[in-house]
């Protein structure tokens, strides 16, 4: 696999269904959190962006990137199996983070699931570190 061939680009309504998938495939979804939803809503936000990368028509890998004037989000970063180790989320993340530059963002923040060590591996190698915060959740819109 060479960079000529993959596209990065922004997600398009069409392609739903693929990223849902790759969320799935890769371990994202909970059932409390309906991936559907999650892409109308992400639709909805002008303050960020989504993007997939495909190789030929296949989507490959996603991110979603937030901002909200005071720091960055990822989420659903989602490589799928076959391309995880290849470099293909690293300049994803380069990209996302070059995104966030230019906008004017300070700090990027996201969660990683304690469990999840091979990811948490991934982004110690691109300089990322726990932060000494708890990071606390409440469900506001039930996903039903």
């Amino acid at each position: 696999m060479t960079a000529a061939d993959l596209v990065f680009r922004d997600f398009e309504p069409a392609d739903a269904a693929s990223v849902t998938e790759l969320w799935q495939e890769c371990g994202l979804t909970r059932p409390w959190n309906d991936p559907v939803k999650d892409i109308e809503r992400k639709l909805t936000d002008r303050n960020g962006a989504f993007w997939v990368v495909c190789r030929g028509s296949a989507v490959i890998a996603s991110v979603m990137i937030g901002y909200d004037g005071h720091r960055g989000t990822i989420n659903y970063l989602a490589i799928a199996p076959a391309f995880q180790r290849s470099g293909v989320g690293a300049e994803l993340m380069r990209r996302a983070e070059a995104f966030l530059v230019d906008i004017g963002c300070p700090k990027v923040s996201f969660c990683v699931r304690k469990d999840n060590h091979a990811v948490l591996s991934f982004y110690d190698r691109l300089g990322y570190a726990a932060d000494d915060v708890h990071f606390l959740g409440k469900r506001l819109i039930p996903d039903e």
